[in-house]
């Protein structure tokens, strides 16, 4: 028993050491169609069964034809695809075309591994002729079609040929004037004389002659009138002592006039005026045509007693103190 184990296990050794043969390589070829007729393409598909990890390629039948009468129009990659654990299957497809008519033999295609060489089987193509017609039937004439016109067709050939320019010269032309237009309007702009700012009094005033000659308290509406009555006064205060009175209360408004040294004086005649408009707003009072009269009064009081004292001119004092000088002498 001893023995046999003995010998067995040799043998096993003996066969895993001997190499085992590779597997013949098997290549196939054949068409999608044997009959095409002129003009028309068909494929060559060529079946490669090998060994997995062999390395072949094809030594004829790389170039654009087959034969003189048969072109190659494309060559796809190969497709591969595993069949066991140690084969595999290579697919390549060619596609081919032919102009002229006839039977024509495909040669193999060779495909070499290693010291080895396989072929395919010569493919034999039948190309049929395309029927032609002889005229031996006269047709008769096409009828009369209406053309496809387009917009440009009405043109000139010279604003067809020539539209870019046409257009660049336009977008200039477009720039230019406005340009001009813009250095003409600057210009006007730089010579012509600017309007002296009407002072916040003077301004006030005007504001206060127009809410008079409105007659907005002959005709019941004395909210309306007060309302515009205070928003003069609020406009003079913010450009006269840069008071933010339209963004204030009543109350906050006389705190900014107390804490003004040039204002306080007048404190009292705005506050009244403001006090008459809160009650006609809120409280809708409606006072009598002397109360009326009187809140306009005041409110051209307070921008009177308010507005800044005149500015001498120097010039003005320079010629004074000249004359002054020639008087003594």
């Amino acid at each position: 028993m001893k023995i046999k184990h003995i010998i067995s296990l040799i043998a096993a050794i003996f066969l895993a050491s001997t190499p085992v043969a590779a597997a013949p390589v098997t290549i196939k070829a054949h068409l999608d169609s044997a009959y095409i007729l002129m003009g028309k393409q068909t494929a060559i598909n060529i079946d490669i069964v090998q060994d997995k990890g062999v390395t072949g390629h094809f030594i004829t039948n790389n170039g654009d034809t087959l034969t003189r009468e048969v072109e190659v129009i494309k060559n796809y990659a190969p497709d591969t695809t595993s069949l066991s654990n140690d084969r595999e299957e290579i697919i390549r497809k060619v596609i081919i075309q032919s102009f002229d008519s006839g039977l024509y033999t495909l040669p193999p295609y060779v495909y070499v591994v290693g010291n080895d060489t396989f072929s395919t089987t010569p493919l034999a193509l039948k190309v049929m002729p395309v029927e032609v017609d002889t005229l031996q039937t006269i047709h008769d004439y096409a009828g009369v079609a209406d053309p496809n016109t387009k917009l440009w067709d009405y043109l000139p050939d010279f604003v067809v040929d020539y539209w870019w320019i046409m257009l660049v010269i336009a977008f200039i032309v477009l720039l230019v004037a406005i340009w001009l237009a813009f250095f003409k309007g600057k210009k006007r702009a730089d010579f012509a004389p600017k309007q002296k700012p009407i002072p916040p009094y003077e301004l006030a005033l005007q504001q206060l002659d127009r809410l008079k000659s409105e007659k907005l308290c002959e005709n019941g509406l004395e909210k309306e009138y007060y309302t515009r009555l205070t928003e003069i006064l609020r406009n003079y205060l913010d450009s006269r002592f840069g008071i933010n009175a339209m963004e204030m209360t009543s109350s906050q408004i006389i705190r900014q006039i107390n804490s003004n040294a040039e204002a306080k004086p007048s404190a009292p005649i705005l506050n009244r005026i403001l006090e008459m408009a809160d009650f006609v707003k809120f409280a809708k009072v409606r006072p009598l045509p002397d109360e009326n009269a009187t809140a306009f009064n005041n409110a051209v009081k307070f921008i009177e007693d308010t507005k800044p004292a005149p500015v001498e001119d120097e010039n003005n004092d320079d010629e004074n103190n000249e004359s002054t000088q020639k008087s003594t002498k």
